[in-house]
């Protein structure tokens, strides 16, 4: 009569962790452009960020690259930023200012922005 033997298998079966994995792949591929929200600008990459105060939601401004000046939802020229800051600085006195500008737009112009909002009076926070 001839025993066999069955060895045990040593190797670890990696197949329902690569499964799980790429299901929750596709789920953030899926979910995440959707959370995401506001104007759709390319932003220069930074080394660190400062923290900001999830108390107080930022007055955001964004600079598009074909010069298109965003007051949160508001669209203004350039030459109305001043303008329209000095008109809203009474709601949105005591919120930070965060200021967006594509990687694409030249400094001045973001210099010129971030004038306009300093002599509004708002506190300023670059992002």
């Amino acid at each position: 009569m001839q025993t066999t033997s069955r060895a045990l298998q040593s190797d670890i079966n990696v197949t329902p962790l690569v499964d799980v994995c790429l299901v929750l792949l596709i789920i953030f591929m899926v979910v995440v452009p959707a959370m995401v929200n506001g104007v759709d600008v390319q932003l220069p990459e930074t080394k660190h960020s400062g923290p900001i105060d999830p108390e107080k939601r930022p007055f955001e401004i964004t600079i598009k690259d074909d010069g298109t000046v965003y007051l949160e939802e508001l669209i203004v020229r350039q030459d109305e930023v001043a303008g329209e800051l000095q008109r809203v600085h009474e709601r949105a006195a005591l919120r930070p200012v965060a200021v967006r500008a594509d990687k694409r737009v030249k400094y001045g112009e973001v210099i010129a922005v971030l004038d306009a909002c300093r002599k509004a009076g708002g506190r300023m926070w670059g992002w």
